[in-house]
């Protein structure tokens, strides 16, 4: 571990150091003048405001960075086998899932630009998300205060879990909760916000997961390219198990092992 944090910190040393030193290009001027900024050019400008209470130093700039990567590389990993592995278990919504692939993209490449035309994908993502929450109970939680919620008393620096598993299969929330339909995401609007109490993949609040917008791009676009390019079946006699273990982290007992098969022509696929 000692060895991999002296890589990472060399990595995100180059990357903070080429963003101070560089000048600002026309579009980068552009950028600022619409009041438009990434994460960490926010991040610097806190930092250099050395008499604000919430200044914060490099390292801590490093750190952030590192639970934004963190958190949309595992629990991105972790939903494209459970995404992957509910496809498999119901092949219509694999069907459903290319032919939307095949009427947006025709037979060529996924382009990152067309992501947001797949609804149908989008709410496999998210009723996946449903069945199967990343976090099944969040990050814990400490009140500063004693207070009082839904009539139980919370005592002051007590640990609060949410227990978003019970609440995504809760049947006042949800109609045959256990049943895998992503249907249900095709009307109304869903996001991953934290503002319908009802579905709470990644949290609500100043609390949420602060890296949903990579993780939500990840998952999409690399489930896109793998439902596109290729047809997935289980080996033979390998029996689809859909069972998960308890942990920080939803994952599955026994991990997917699936083919995949040719789809896309050579040409394509290396375009």
């Amino acid at each position: 571990m000692e060895k991999q944090k002296v890589h990472l910190d060399r990595i995100l040393d180059n990357i903070i150091e080429a963003r101070i030193k560089a000048n600002l290009t026309k579009m980068e001027r552009e950028l600022k003048e619409d009041g438009k900024k990434d994460f960490l050019q926010i991040l610097l400008e806190i930092k250099d405001q050395k008499d604000s209470p919430t200044s914060i130093d490099i390292d801590q700039i490093k750190a952030l960075l590192f639970d934004i990567l963190t958190a949309a590389t595992d629990t991105t990993s972790t939903m494209v086998e459970w995404v992957m592995t509910e496809i498999l278990h119901n092949p219509e919504v694999k069907t459903n899932i290319q032919q939307e692939l095949t009427n947006v993209f025709g037979m060529n490449i996924v382009e990152e630009h067309l992501l947001p035309k797949l609804s149908y994908l989008d709410a496999v993502v998210k009723e996946t998300m449903r069945v199967h929450p990343p976090l099944p109970l969040l990050i814990q939680r400490s009140p500063d205060e004693t207070s009082s919620v839904g009539g139980y008393l919370i005592p002051k620096s007590s640990i609060v879990y949410i227990n978003v598993w019970a609440i995504h299969h809760d049947p006042k929330n949800w109609e045959n909760p256990m049943e895998f339909k992503p249907e249900r995401f095709l009307k109304g609007k869903w996001d991953y916000n934290g503002n319908n109490f009802k579905f709470l993949p990644f949290g609500s609040g100043r609390r949420i997961c602060p890296g949903i917008p990579l993780g939500e791009k990840m998952l999409m676009y690399i489930l896109a390219s793998l439902l596109h390019s290729f047809e997935w079946r289980l080996p033979e006699n390998e029996e689809l198990e859909l069972s998960d273990e308890f942990g920080f982290v939803t994952k599955k007992r026994k991990p997917l092992v699936a083919i995949p098969s040719q789809r896309l022509s050579d040409s394509r696929l290396y375009l």
